[in-house]
C-alpha cells in the first residue's frame, strides 16, 4: 500500500504543509508584537505553573525583542504557506522545524520549562511529516519521489 504522503506533490502532503502553517500562525501570532506577547507570556507561565513545571522567567527587553522577531518572521512564513502552498515549502519548513527542534532540545537540556516538550513534540511531528516524502540525491539535492535528475536519467531507486 502506498502512503498518501509518499510524494510531495500529492494533495495530502500539501494539506500537511498547510496544516503546519495554520498551527504556526495560531501559536506564534501572539509573539509578533510587544502588546500581544505580554498576555501570551503570562498565559504560558500560568499554564507551566499549573502543570507543575514552574513559572517562566519574567520578560526583559531583549527577550521581548527576540520573541517579536521570531513571531513576525514565523507569521509571514505561515501566511505564505497558507496562501501559496507549494511542495518546496514543506521541504524548507521541515528543515526549519529541524532547527527549531534542535534549539528547543538544547533549551530543555539547559533547564527550560518542561512546557517546551509540548512544542517540541509538534515540531518533530510536522518536521517528519514534511521531510519524509522527500528523497535525497547522492549529490545532496532533494528530489521528490519518482522524479528524475536534471540529466533525464531515472533515479536508481535501490540507492534511496
Amino acid at each position: 500500500m502506498v502512503s498518501p504522503l509518499r510524494t510531495p506533490a500529492h494533495p495530502a502532503y500539501l494539506r500537511v504543509v498547510r496544516a503546519s502553517a495554520w498551527y504556526d500562525l495560531v501559536v506564534t501570532a501572539g509573539f509578533a508584537t510587544p502588546w500581544t506577547y505580554a498576555p501570551v507570556h503570562d498565559a504560558l507561565s500560568s499554564g507551566s505553573r499549573a502543570l507543575g513545571f514552574g513559572a517562566l522567567p519574567e520578560p526583559d527587553a531583549w527577550q521581548v525583542l527576540f520573541a517579536n522577531l521570531m513571531g513576525s518572521v514565523v507569521v509571514v512564513w505561515a501566511v505564505l504557506r497558507i496562501v501559496r502552498t507549494l511542495p518546496e515549502h514543506g521541504l524548507f519548513d521541515g528543515a526549519a522545524r529541524t532547527l527549531f527542534a534542535t534549539w528547543q532540545a538544547y533549551a530543555l537540556a539547559h533547564g527550560a520549562s518542561r512546557l517546551l516538550w509540548l512544542f517540541l513534540g509538534v515540531e518533530v511531528a510536522f518536521g517528519v511529516l514534511q521531510l519524509l516524502p522527500w528523497r535525497w540525491r547522492r549529490n545532496g539535492g532533494p528530489v521528490p519521489d519518482g522524479a528524475s535528475p536534471a540529466d533525464g536519467r531515472p533515479l536508481d531507486t535501490a540507492s534511496r
